[in-house]
């Protein structure tokens, strides 16, 4: 597997704010954007929360397929590996994700073994992983990649030591999940009790005794209701008004999380692991994101896949892109924050760059697929929307905190 990277040291905060900008500055939603987009400059995800395993089904991978996706935290750009599709471009708004995707491919072929490359990007808690990256990550990641993980955070510690803090807890995501944790023990409750669970009928017991009353809470039922309540699952402005769909936050909020909890067994579903015990199960032993699990590791090193990362907006990397020169689009839930013009310029690029046989796949805060209406027709008559897939791999989606995963296939 080769890789090659761009990361420009200081775009973050544009990025992101031009992404955001949807009104005016002196406008409260306004100000609501500009808030969220200083609160994404930094690292957001270190675990990236859309289910790959869902991804892999959806894209159906072809050796000589070339693969267009936001990066996010890099886990699944990492577990895209594992069926050796011809090309990756990963971009992403955030440097810092930028920066971790390139990090955890350096240590996919830099670190001795898998117990290392496990120990470092699946445990995250441990002081070696220090001597680690200096022996073995350092040497071998750009400039820019090493000037952020050697650089400082908001309180002055070396960015690459959450490695040996646990860096699922850091990170506005990371934070965000501490918090809740913190505010259901002010209520008496200890979410880490659902790890102690040995069938799905005991989590379904546990959320309904434990983690269902504390949406009927009057202060959580307010909190919830604030827009900013929110950023921390990374959700600006106007998807949180997908999100809601016009119901109480706090119930909406309900129904993901008891489909998280309750929807799948506990020993598959690392998703539940990294809310309410914020890591993976111990041992390696238990579920795991692809891309770290044992059995995948040697078909990762053995890739020859072309991995290019950019800091780049994933418009501006495909008008760079030939036509007809990509077959699967990953969008995340990147749509949810787009005006009806953005969605259109995204749409024609990606109908410009797709091969025949061409398949887009993301997510959305509320239900239904947001593109009839707000793309044109002229383009959009050119895609078919799988709808029963896509609501067969909806219901599969481990993470559980999108309302609707949606697959489009190129019609001609």
């Amino acid at each position: 597997m080769a890789f090659e990277t761009t990361l420009p040291s200081s775009h973050s905060g544009n990025l992101v704010s031009r992404a955001m900008s949807r009104h005016g500055a002196l406008s409260v939603e306004g100000a609501l954007e500009r808030a969220f987009s200083i609160a994404f400059r930094g690292l957001v995800y270190p675990q990236i929360w859309e289910d790959p395993v869902v991804d892999l089904a959806a894209m159906e991978v072809e050796p000589h397929h070339h693969i267009v996706t936001i990066a996010s935290g890099g886990c699944n750009v990492m577990s895209y590996l594992a069926h050796s599709p011809q090309h990756i471009t990963a971009v992403d708004l955030n440097h810092a994700h930028v920066a971790l995707t390139k990090l955890k491919l350096a240590g996919l072929h830099s670190l001795p073994s898998w117990q290392d490359f496990y120990r470092f990007f699946g445990e995250a808690d441990d002081h070696r992983n220090i001597r680690d990256y200096h022996d073995h990550l350092r040497p071998h990641i750009d400039e820019a990649t090493r000037n952020y993980w050697d650089g400082r955070d908001w309180k002055g510690r070396r960015r690459i030591k959450s490695f040996q803090s646990n860096i699922f807890t850091k990170g506005l995501l990371g934070r965000f999940i501490g918090m809740g944790h913190v505010l259901a023990k002010l209520y008496g409750r200890d979410l880490t009790g659902l790890l102690q669970c040995r069938s799905v009928e005991q989590q379904r017991a546990y959320f309904d005794t434990q983690i269902a009353p504390l949406f009927e809470k009057r202060f959580i039922k307010w909190l919830t209701n604030r827009k900013m309540s929110l950023y921390g699952l990374g959700i600006p402005p106007a998807q949180y008004d997908a999100l809601a769909g016009g119901s109480a936050m706090a119930k909406v909020l309900h129904e993901r999380l008891e489909k998280l909890v309750c929807g799948f067994p506990l020993q598959g579903n690392y998703f539940a692991w990294q809310a309410f015990g914020r890591s993976y199960a111990p041992g390696a032993s238990g579920s795991l994101p692809p891309y770290l699990a044992e059995a995948n590791y040697a078909k990762l090193r053995n890739a020859k896949t072309a991995v290019t990362v950019n800091q780049v907006s994933i418009v501006d990397a495909l008008n760079k892109m030939p036509p007809q020169s990509a077959d699967r689009f990953i969008l995340l839930d990147a749509q949810d924050w787009m005006t009806d013009a953005q969605l259109n310029e995204l749409w024609q690029a990606i109908t410009r760059t797709a091969r025949p046989g061409s398949r887009v796949i993301f997510r959305t805060a509320g239900k239904e697929t947001l593109l009839p209406g707000r793309v044109d027709d002229v383009v959009l008559r050119r895609w078919t929307y799988l709808a029963a897939r896509s609501h067969e791999l909806g219901l599969q989606d481990r993470s559980s905190i999108y309302g609707g995963f949606h697959v489009y296939a190129l019609a001609n």
